[in-house]
């Protein structure tokens, strides 16, 4: 079962050659990897170029931003399985081993979220995730646990979606990923860390310069899949949902 994995390269040159080292460093056989960089100028290109022939596809060339890069990249995909991972990120060991197995085994599955870790820039752990209950309720709701570099679909599930929406400068994976389910597409769960997910200083998750932003998109994203504005209603069950997601976190631990 053959893996496209796309990463998404600009400006981090201090984390690139662990995240790629990660990914080539799985030895699963049947790896289509392809590196985006719209640009860098910190030396991440050289670093890209000296691995040669193990990268299947590499895109230099400007975007509109993250969500046009992945478009690009998964145009060149020709895997059943599609997976991204940023610069800064990690694929843990065995990973796609195991991501190929539980999709194998599973065939009706479209869209599959694993467990894993937020690390932070000196690459130490500091908080477990694992995944559970994403619905689109739940994504909009705040009752998802979930984490992108742990989160693997098929391609013709992909193919069937409006892709990334470039327009999206935030949360443009939680965009598709609603969209999927909304469509139609079933979720599984593989109970194993497979990534680590890096807050630093310098992120976006870890700047948090966009918040104001990722609001805005939120909540266009949830007029869009509802057909309405976001209600009073809407903010109870989001405490509701909040809520319950917390105290089951607990009881899982």
């Amino acid at each position: 079962m053959k893996i496209s994995l796309v990463t998404l390269s600009f400006n981090q040159a201090n984390y690139l050659k662990e995240a790629m080292d990660s990914v080539l460093g799985q030895a699963y056989p049947e790896l289509e990897y392809i590196v985006i960089d719209p640009g860098s100028t910190d030396g991440s290109r050289e670093i890209i170029k000296s691995y040669g022939d193990f990268i299947k596809h590499i895109i230099f060339e400007p975007d509109l931003g993250a969500a046009d890069g992945l478009n690009k990249g998964f145009s060149k995909a020709s895997g059943e399985i599609f997976g991204f991972l940023n610069a800064d990120d990690l694929l843990l060991p065995d990973a796609l081993k195991v991501v190929a197995g539980f999709f194998a085994e599973n065939p009706e599955c479209d869209i599959v979220f694993g467990d894993g870790y937020v690390i932070d820039g000196s690459g130490q752990r500091t908080r477990h995730y694992k995944a559970r209950g994403f619905s689109v309720d739940r994504y909009f709701y705040g009752g998802a646990r979930w984490l992108q570099q742990s989160t693997f679909f098929r391609a013709r599930t992909f193919a069937r979606s409006p892709k990334f929406n470039v327009s999206n400068r935030t949360c443009w994976d939680g965009e598709l990923f609603v969209t999927m389910v909304s469509q139609g597409a079933r979720v599984g769960y593989i109970d194993a860390d497979l990534s680590s997910f890096r807050i630093h200083a310098s992120s976006i998750s870890g700047s948090g310069k966009l918040n104001a932003q990722y609001f805005m998109d939120s909540r266009r994203i949830f007029q869009q899949v509802r057909g309405r504005e976001w209600r009073s209603t809407d903010q109870v069950l989001r405490f509701f949902y909040r809520t319950t997601g917390y105290l089951s976190g607990l009881v899982a631990r």
